[in-house]
């Protein structure tokens, strides 16, 4: 049982490696790499969600004694870059292009840094201000989160509305694959008490929203932050 997460967790880095080696652009597989090491940070976040959301048996019972675990980095790290690329799998990109100056300046864009980081704050206060469980505190800030890009970047809405369904899809099967190889072992490690305790093919519904969720605010972080743009994408789009 110890070894199941770490062994879920290796599955979706499996899928990484595949999607990773369809890729044919350079640029694009070094993005995918920078967003999966910075993203996999995101795993220190665990003791938020340990055991409020869920108490996985973790490598050397780590998320037991402290809240962390070596699993959630290795997971992060592979949602991160599958977030991200999935769009320019299913349309290929040779690679982004940097959003002209002009552009820039356009009246959206005056509140820049400050859209950039409602999902941090609302996160951090819905956590600390209410008494949601923190899936549900992640979900709602990372739709928000998203609706601020799309506000600054109506450009990227056909990227961020195709990647949520994507990585919802691919997160779906991904879960099934646990489900299939360790029967109960949600029953067992989500703590569905706390939470809506509805299961979709055996999934809790948290978990799909989470994964439409973040692959709707994800996808678009990296050319959010970085002014970089889809070719043939113009900024005024809506």
């Amino acid at each position: 049982m110890h070894l199941v997460w770490l062994l879920w967790s290796l599955i979706l880095i499996g899928i990484w490696i595949v999607v990773y080696s369809l890729i044919k652009s350079h640029d694009l597989r070094k993005q995918m790499i920078v967003i999966s090491l910075w993203t996999s940070l995101l795993g220190l976040t665990e003791p938020i969600f340990v055991p409020a959301y869920w108490l996985p048996p973790s490598l050397f019972d780590l998320a037991a004694k402290t809240g962390f675990d070596i699993e959630s980095l290795i997971f992060s790290f592979g949602i991160g870059g599958l977030g991200f690329i999935l769009y320019m799998l299913i349309f290929p990109i040779e690679k982004e292009v940097p959003v002209p100056m002009d552009d820039r300046l356009a009246a959206r864009h005056k509140y820049h840094y400050l859209m950039l980081s409602v999902a941090p704050v609302v996160f951090i206060v819905l956590y600390f201000g209410t008494k949601l469980n923190p899936i549900y505190v992640s979900v709602i800030a990372l739709m928000l989160g998203g609706i601020a890009t799309w506000y600054c970047r109506p450009d990227l809405k056909k990227k961020m509305f195709v990647s949520a369904v994507l990585f919802l899809g691919l997160y779906f099967v991904y879960f099934l694959t646990l489900i299939a190889m360790f029967t109960g072992y949600v029953q067992q490690v989500w703590n569905l008490n706390a939470i809506s305790g509805i299961l979709i093919a055996g999934i809790p519904i948290e978990e799909l929203m989470f994964a439409f969720a973040f692959g709707f605010f994800w996808s678009t972080v990296y050319e959010h932050f970085t002014w970089k743009k889809l070719p043939g994408m113009h900024m005024g789009e809506m």
